[in-house]
């Protein structure tokens, strides 16, 4: 697995390129201090993931997530930042990042959230789900009200359990359907909320109160 370390402080970065030199098969082809550079990187390295802070100068980890989601769709983001606030997790998810660390996850954290994110797989860091579970209490209960976007309620439930970071297999087991069927549902979901990526969908869930 390819990775590209993207933070701004030096002894930071520093320490998580020692933290991911030492994970099975990891192996970090650039670590640079903004945004722009990571652009560059991400072009030039063609990396599985990036380990991305959010704030830094010249362009911060948001509009940079964006343009590689965007421009790089085989490359998958991990935030790894000190801030769990509502707008920050929001608009990491919304600019398409698959996972959402503090930086006080430790070396295992670090590793299961990179491996989740290079299978596509979303995964967050303990306080920022409870952040959005919050969130999502704060909205009005989704069985009283009209579903968003057009989703149907089968639509909805695959939604729910994304937002819960089930795989599609696990979603076919617990919802007794297919991993085809599955797939079917997901990419229906993705063009109803106008997603790009599981990311965004569990945003949408979150803010639409279906998380």
């Amino acid at each position: 697995m390819k990775v590209v370390i993207v933070d701004d402080q030096t002894i930071v970065r520093d320490g998580l390129v020692t933290i991911c030199e030492r994970l099975p098969e990891v192996e970090v082809v650039a670590a640079v201090g903004d945004g722009r550079q990571a652009l560059a990187a991400v072009a030039e390295h063609s990396p599985d993931v990036v380990l991305m802070d959010l704030r830094m100068p010249h362009m911060d980890g948001i509009e940079a997530t964006r343009h590689i989601t965007m421009d790089h769709p085989g490359t998958h983001v991990v935030v790894l930042t000190t801030f769990i606030d509502d707008e920050s997790i929001n608009a990491a998810l919304t600019a398409g990042a698959l996972g959402y660390l503090t930086k006080e996850a430790g070396r295992e954290d670090v590793d299961r959230a990179l491996r989740a994110a290079a299978r596509g797989q979303a995964l967050l860091d303990p306080a920022v789900h409870a952040r959005l579970v919050a969130l999502a209490r704060q909205q009005p209960a989704a069985g009283s009200r009209e579903l968003p976007a057009g989703l149907t309620a089968r639509e909805a439930e695959v939604l729910i359990c994304m937002a819960k970071g089930l795989s599609n297999r696990e979603i076919a087991r617990s919802l007794f359907v297919s991993e085809a069927t599955v797939k079917t549902h997901v990419n229906r979901v993705f063009a109803k909320t106008g997603s790009r990526d599981r990311g965004q969908a569990i945003a949408y869930a979150h803010r639409h109160g279906l998380g």
